[in-house]
């Protein structure tokens, strides 16, 4: 009973409209009242959530994102991927796919890649022959890798949602392999297709031209370098290296590239403002409702109930994704790493499944949910950049997500995929 008035309450707010945030919030009050637990819990669960110097890299890292996307970033990647890449069949196709990576590894969001890559690409792939769907649905799909590649924001609120049991450089360190493998299965898709279909041929870009374009993306691209070198060598740590590279990011876009007007860093700052606000008072209220949950011991319940399901791990796991990618389908990523992680891991735990290992898992499937309908905010950034109905994209996304599907199955169930980089560097 305590459950159902938990999760009930919650599901009924977000169906009638109420934020996912205020939402969480609301039914951990509610939540309180029935087991008969003071408000002051509640209230100091919400600071104590927010109250965390690993936190600080949400903001560093949105901000260092956001200047490199609005300072020429997007635009340089683009050209130094049509360098590696373009001359083949296919080739832009791959571009979207290999700007995607650079860029993630960048933003470490999926929304931001798809809105600063497909602005570029999209129309540029139109007018190479492609068709519009399927260039708004390989953005879609190649942003995917900026949740797994570091920095990925959501790696640092799974950590968070974790208890702080998981470090975020071992989450980092761990997503490198499964990023790179999504987004080769959605290259080889691509390179199919371009074959069976026809797809033009790019032009190979002259050698002192080409030249040029490196020179400038390393800038950038330096970006990756400080922040996964700095870790690995222990210079700094992930949190460290969030600020390092929010400055780095600052010196190349306004010193380097100079695209971008200082009159209009002000602007810049508040909207990453704004939307670390959200997340933290997302943070905030889902740590309070965490809190209601233990005192319900509601993860041992689920615990009980899956295991009573088979003793099987492969069986469980495979039962857990496809609760996960039934429920991204319904909610964003963030709040259900927040709510699921606390209810879920003492249960992988149970069957010898590595924490770093499932956080993985459920990178890679709540991405899913990132370009799925009704609610994925990729899939809405994209239709709009495309100006194209979400029915059509969706229906050009179809092949991705059996790729999608078997990265998933592959990440799940090989944890090599995961681990072994992190056991390499001793993490």
């Amino acid at each position: 009973m305590d459950a159902l008035v938990l999760l009930g309450s919650l599901f009924v707010l977000v169906a009638i409209g109420v934020p996912v945030a205020y939402a969480l919030g609301v039914s951990a009050v509610i939540g309180a009242f029935w087991v008969d637990l003071p408000l002051d819990a509640v209230m100091i669960q919400i600071a104590s959530g927010v109250n965390k110097f690993s936190l600080l890299a949400i903001p560093f890292f949105v901000l260092a994102g956001a200047i490199m996307a609005e300072g020429g970033m997007a635009h340089r990647l683009v050209s130094f991927a049509a360098v590696l890449v373009g001359f083949i069949r296919g080739g832009l196709a791959l571009v979207n796919i290999m700007a995607s990576t650079f860029f993630g590894a960048i933003s470490g969001s999926s929304v931001a890649d798809t809105a600063s890559i497909g602005s570029v690409l999209i129309p540029e792939m139109e007018k190479k022959g492609y068709p519009r769907p399927f260039a708004t649905a390989v953005t879609a799909a190649g942003s995917v890798q900026a949740i797994l590649i570091p920095p990925s924001h959501n790696a640092v609120i799974y950590s968070l949602a974790a208890g702080g049991s998981v470090s975020i450089a071992s989450l980092f360190i761990a997503g490198v392999l499964p990023g790179l493998l999504l987004g080769f299965t959605v290259a080889m898709l691509c390179l199919y297709k371009a074959h069976k279909d026809q797809f033009p041929v790019g032009e190979k870009i002259p050698f002192r031209q080409a030249l040029k374009i490196a020179g400038e993306a390393l800038w950038g691209l330096f970006t990756m370098v400080i922040i996964l070198g700095g870790i690995l060598s222990g210079v700094f740590t992930a949190t460290e290296s969030a600020a390092v590279a929010c400055v780095w990011s600052f010196f190349v876009t306004m010193f380097v590239y100079r695209d971008y007007k200082w009159s209009d860093l002000p602007k810049l700052v508040h909207r990453t403002v704004k939307t670390v606000t959200i997340v933290m008072i997302l943070i905030g209220f889902a740590a309070s409702f965490g809190y209601i949950m233990t005192v319900m011991q509601l993860p041992d319940q689920v615990t009980t109930f899956f295991t009573s399901i088979s003793d099987n791990k492969y069986v469980i796991l495979l039962s857990i994704n496809i609760m996960l990618l039934l429920l991204g389908t319904l909610m964003d990523m963030a709040p259900l790493i927040l709510i699921l992680t606390p209810i879920l891991l003492p249960v992988v735990q149970n069957l010898g499944v590595d924490p770093v290992h499932f956080g993985m898992i459920m990178m890679v499937n709540l991405g899913m949910g990132l370009i799925t309908p009704p609610v994925g905010s990729v899939l809405f950034v994209g239709s709009a950049v495309a100006k194209l109905p979400i029915e059509t994209v969706t229906k050009a996304l179809y092949p991705f997500f059996v790729a999608l599907f078997l990265v998933l199955l592959a990440v799940t169930y090989i944890p090599g995929i995961s681990l072994w980089l992190p056991s390499v560097f001793g993490f």
